[in-house]
């Protein structure tokens, strides 16, 4: 089971956030590792994710559908995917509300997988989740810039260029940023990285100290 629950606050009108969260080629682009995704109904999508999460990497084929629409202020997510990897369920809750600068967005939902990606373990599962979300929303705020400020081509006419979605090596940076944050928050995991980094110094030490005396040694035998 996978838990999330976080906000992110975009600097543009709830309008134009809300309006960007329901259009297919967006959502197809602020996805790490979406290589398609098509809308089959009012509220409702297909698409492929290629993703990698750890040592195991397959493509997904799934759903999502959209229901309980709030227009410009929120809606439920379920989401159904399944692949030679597993099978990932999910869904969740979104939510927005204008703030004096922009537009906050909270969301919060769960997850279950099973199959071979689930034999990750459960730290790198929620990473991958983390980061995936993380990614999503930030390339959505790169996408909403984008819109508010369109770029001059050739012509004269002006088009929006909207940004590429994160790379697979984007996404495990995401990944490992994720898991460096969880382990910091840990109480126990602080004092093991505390440990390693004083061995690390300790080590540093020690080699600094080697070479020290070996180019002393080098000096002295060529002073002979």
């Amino acid at each position: 089971m996978v838990e999330l629950t976080g906000s992110y606050a975009f600097n543009a009108p709830q309008e134009l956030v809300w309006e960007m969260l329901l259009e297919c080629d967006v959502l197809a682009r602020i996805m790490p590792g979406c290589e398609k995704l098509e809308r089959t109904g009012e509220n409702a999508f297909e698409g492929r994710l290629n993703i990698r999460i750890g040592p195991v990497q397959g493509v997904f084929q799934g759903t999502v559908e959209l229901s309980d629409l709030r227009p410009s202020h929120g809606y439920h997510i379920l989401v159904n995917g399944r692949g030679p990897a597993g099978i990932v369920r999910g869904e969740g809750d979104l939510q927005l509300a204008p703030t004096e600068t922009g537009t906050d967005l909270s969301y919060q939902g769960s997850g279950q997988v099973s199959g071979r990606i689930a034999s990750v373990g459960q730290r790198l599962m929620d990473s991958s989740a983390k980061a995936i979300v993380s990614q999503s929303l930030q390339n959505l705020e790169k996408q909403i810039q984008a819109r508010l400020r369109p770029e001059e081509v050739v012509g004269g006419e002006t088009a929006v260029a909207p940004p590429a979605p994160p790379s697979q090596t984007e996404f495990i940076l995401g990944v490992s940023k994720e898991m460096a944050a969880d382990l910091v928050s840990d109480p126990r995991q602080r004092q093991l990285l505390g440990g390693l980094a004083l061995l690390l110094v300790l080590v540093g030490l020690l080699n600094w100290f080697a070479n020290l005396v070996a180019r002393r040694v080098v000096k002295l035998l060529q002073e002979e």
